[in-house]
């Protein structure tokens, strides 16, 4: 044996695989399409308003979508869901 093999940490196999991250993912675009029929059905009235009404709406249904995911990212990466 040579001083070198002394120095290597031993092969530990990797984890076997979780059920979180499929389920997760699937969740995920269940929540999004969710949020997209919302959106789409306020179309009509939403249309109906000013540009500058519809602005800060859009902005809004296009960022508020991530706060329901973020949770739902982290309990795909630990189990749990809140640190």
């Amino acid at each position: 044996m040579n001083p070198e093999s002394d120095k290597q940490t031993p092969y530990n196999p990797p984890d076997a695989p979780s059920w979180r991250k499929p389920f997760g993912m699937i969740l995920m675009l269940v929540l999004i399409l969710l949020w997209c029929g919302i959106v789409v059905t306020m179309m009509d009235w939403i249309s109906g308003l000013n540009f500058w009404l519809q602005l800060p709406i859009y902005i809004f249904a296009g960022i508020i979508w991530i706060f329901p995911i973020k949770p739902l990212l982290f309990w795909m990466n630990t189990g749990k869901f809140r640190s």
